[in-house]
């Protein structure tokens, strides 16, 4: 069992494709990043891991990280494959902040990583993996969706950091440069009733689908259904765009959102696990 890494995204990408297409609402994540450094490699400040694991010439697990960010790991066939690929990262890297990956190949990695390098660990997040082929109708709700523009800027930011907050317990990423980019790119929607009510952003690509992300309301427009009413209509927006999925992850501890999401259609596929090294 042997540690490949690579330093061209196009190539690595050919070789993972198939494998993470095997589970693509569950590999969504990878896909998409994988896509985006093809993509768009000046958005990553430094350079990215790239590795698979492979067993007499088959791929076992497919691992990155885009620095600072944390791991990814796909699903894994042979979890030897984890002690082999925490050795080969200690080899970059003396401390990870933390890996995120399907549930038991988070755990797996967890204990390994500890053990080798006596890095303490905690479950910041449980996740749930969802996806969506078909759009079950809805309650009408008040408003629109509409693609967020220069004069939302402000308001980009500050949901942006709220949102951050309030799922992940800190804003991991910078804020005005993450305003830019998705200005740039056209991908952030919020649904206007009135006024701004909720965002939801087309956060990530793979050959057949499209992730959603960064779902947010504020606590005075809640329990409307405003966020309901902004996913269904960008999720499909993106089905009529010739996506034949979407994606997105729902945080297990709110059983409110997980319960909005199936009512329009989104099915469970996967649990994730985000843990953060100390």
């Amino acid at each position: 069992m042997k540690v490949y890494r690579f330093q061209n995204a196009t190539q690595f990408y050919a070789r993972v494709k198939d494998y993470l297409l095997n589970q693509e609402a569950l590999h969504n994540l990878l896909l998409g990043i994988s896509h985006a450094l093809i993509e768009n490699p000046k958005r990553f400040d430094e350079k990215p891991y790239l590795a698979t694991v492979e067993a007499n010439g088959d791929i076992v697990a497919v691992a990155m990280r885009t620095p600072p960010r944390l791991l990814l790991l796909s699903q894994i066939k042979d979890f030897k494959a984890v002690e082999v690929l925490a050795q080969d990262l200690s080899i970059s890297y003396q401390s990870l902040p933390g890996v995120n990956a399907p549930t038991d190949e988070a755990q797996a990695f967890t204990l390994a990583w500890h053990s080798l390098t006596g890095q303490s660990y905690q479950l910041k997040v449980a996740l749930r993996v969802f996806q969506l082929k078909k759009l079950q109708p809805i309650s009408q709700i008040t408003g629109y969706l509409r693609l967020a523009t220069e004069d939302d800027q402000e308001l980009l930011k500050n949901w942006y950091e709220a949102f951050s907050l309030e799922a992940l317990g800190s804003i991991e990423s910078d804020t005005e440069h993450w305003v830019k980019r998705v200005l740039q790119q056209g991908t952030a929607y919020l649904w206007q009733d009135e006024v701004p009510v909720s965002i939801a952003c087309h956060v990530g690509i793979t050959p057949n689908g499209a992730r959603i992300s960064i779902v947010y309301t504020p606590p005075e427009y809640r329990r409307k259904g405003y966020a309901c009413a902004c996913v269904a209509a960008l999720s499909q927006t993106l089905l009529n765009q010739g996506n034949r999925y979407c994606f997105l992850f729902t945080d297990l501890a709110n059983p409110t959102s997980n319960h909005i999401y199936q009512e329009i259609g989104y099915q469970p596929v996967g649990d994730w696990d985000n843990y953060s090294f100390v």
